[in-house]
């Protein structure tokens, strides 16, 4: 059995806030920005990689999900505790800068972690983590 993984999801509060930082920051293509009753679903994934991609969508809008549900949802987004994701690159020092330009949220400078890896950290507009690690060679 081979099984890959083909996107995963992260919501966003404000989808031109999350576009433009995964877009213009990160340099992901947009593949989709689907829109239903005032809401939006944008697919984002890196160049070259078409195989892999990002949903960025409305938090809370599952069935069943009731308003207080919602707002723990919210708030957990607000300290970036809710969802996250791992990125890789292969210059993390430059990588970090033009993020850090960009005025995108330093969470953490580059660093030797103690388990091997050397990695940074943001925050997207909405809260998400986004560990990146330097690619291995």
């Amino acid at each position: 059995m081979q099984i890959t993984i083909h996107s995963s999801f992260l919501p966003h509060t404000d989808p031109d806030a999350s576009l433009a930082f995964y877009r213009d920051a990160l340099g992901f293509e947009v593949r989709g920005d689907v829109g239903h009753q005032g809401m939006r679903w944008i697919t984002v994934g890196p160049v070259g990689q078409p195989q892999t991609s990002i949903v960025l969508h409305p938090p809370g809008v599952a069935p069943g999900i009731t308003d207080d549900e919602r707002r723990t949802i919210l708030e957990l987004m607000a300290k970036g505790s809710y969802f996250g994701v791992n990125l890789a690159s292969a210059d993390l020092d430059e990588t970090f800068a033009a993020l850090e330009s960009s005025g995108a949220e330093v969470v953490q400078e580059p660093t030797d972690q103690p388990y091997g890896v050397r990695d940074c950290a943001f925050r997207d507009p909405a809260g998400n983590m986004l560990r990146i690690q330097q690619a291995g060679d």
